[in-house]
């Protein structure tokens, strides 16, 4: 019954993450069209204008126009290949779950060059704007340029697993790298769903502020997710899963450390009125309800015998708990080589927390999966027969 109900579960998960991406597709390859010409249709804004009110939608773009079109020729590639990814990554999802193994590699390669080629593009808007120029201001510079480093630096180490044979580590980048690019249609999504919940009369750059911070725990915690209800080994093939590099004293730092940080970054949010409220509540409640399922899921692991998804599941929860930390250091940071506001860079801090702490945690389950295959080579090798396929190649098919 539990198994029917994971499988459930999956399915589901599955259907609405490649619903969205479909019907966001469309959306962002004609995003930009009305700032390339006047009238042309625009079937997002079209949609949150139904959703919402056209005035809320009208009064928000009306600041993009100048911003947008000295960078209009990267934005639309970048926005048109965005949208391709949006349809090549749901390709991969289940070509690999399916093992269509030469369809996954031919659509990976182009998957790997259109994220490039769009990140490109991003890159060259960001350069060419100023961070107060963007859309919410500076904070959000700050988020967009962490995410195009995280999702460039993610797909490339995919790559190199790929190319390494390591096919479970591959598997978690590429996710990762996924999630941060779901964070373009989340993202509006809340922009027509939030207006509903929050206050009357707010603007969509307030709404935005709302929803970056959050964005980022979501997207990475539903890679996790994926990553981990894909790989149903129990432990590694080699003994070296045994030797955690997760111990309950480095876990009891970690949740010290979280602890404190959490309580200075609430207490920079509430000296901003119901504004700083209103982002501290939208930044913990999800921060909350992940960091209980992960706290769980490693302790049920452990229960059942699972090293090695304990093992993962205490890496990812030590970053969550240290992300905060990386918040009010980054904070810190950029008020004083920013020069930016306190509220700005309080936002900005707690925008890329997790998401970047999460990046640190797929590294460092990459380096316990090396460290494993160097083990079971080593002892092969010391028993006098040569490493298995499964050692050498990825310590398990997933």
């Amino acid at each position: 019954m539990d198994r029917l109900k994971r499988v459930a579960w999956g399915r589901v998960a599955t259907v609405t993450v490649v619903a969205i991406c479909l019907g966001y597709a469309p959306i962002a390859m004609t995003e930009l069209w009305p700032y390339a010409r006047p009238g042309a249709p625009a079937f997002g804004e079209w949609l949150l204008g139904k959703a919402v009110s056209p005035g809320y939608v009208a009064e928000a773009l009306a600041t993009r126009i100048e911003p947008y079109r000295r960078s209009l020729v990267p934005l639309i590639v970048h926005s048109v290949l965005g949208g391709a990814l949006m349809l090549l990554g749901p390709v991969q999802l289940l070509s690999a779950v399916r093992r269509r193994i030469r369809l996954h590699r031919a659509v990976g390669v182009a998957y790997a060059v259109t994220v490039y080629v769009s990140m490109a593009g991003a890159a060259v808007y960001l350069a060419r704007t100023a961070p107060r120029d963007a859309f919410d201001g500076a904070s959000f510079w700050l988020v967009l340029a962490t995410i195009l480093v995280g999702t460039v630096l993610s797909v490339t180490f995919g790559v190199l697993a790929a190319v390494g044979r390591l096919p479970d580590v591959h598997q978690r980048w590429m996710l990762l790298c996924y999630g941060y690019l779901m964070t373009a249609p989340l993202l509006r999504l809340e922009w027509g769903a939030l207006p509903w919940i929050l206050p009357d009369g707010l603007s969509m750059e307030e709404v935005n502020r709302v929803a970056i911070m959050h964005l980022g725990s979501v997207v990475v915690f539903g890679a996790l997710l994926a990553s981990r209800s894909l790989d149903r080994r129990a432990s590694h093939p080699s003994d070296a899963a045994r030797a955690t590099w997760a111990p309950w004293p480095v876990l009891a730092l970690a949740h010290l450390a979280g602890v404190a940080a959490l309580v200075w970054i609430g207490r920079a949010f509430w000296e901003y009125g119901a504004e700083g409220r209103r982002l501290f509540a939208a930044f913990l409640l999800p921060y909350a309800a992940t960091y209980v399922v992960m706290a769980v899921r490693q302790r049920l692991a452990g229960r059942r015998g699972r090293p090695w998804a304990r093992e993962e599941w205490r890496l990812h929860l030590i970053a969550l708990c240290l992300a905060p930390a990386f918040s009010v250091a980054a904070t810190l940071s950029f008020e004083r080589f920013m020069a930016l506001d306190g509220l700005t860079a309080l936002s900005a801090g707690v925008g890329i927390g997790t998401g970047v702490l999460a990046f640190a945690a797929t590294t460092a389950v990459s380096l316990r999966v090396l460290y494993a295959r160097e083990v079971a080579r080593r002892e092969a090798l010391a028993a006098g027969s040569p490493p298995s396929e499964t050692a050498t190649s990825g310590l398990a098919r997933i």
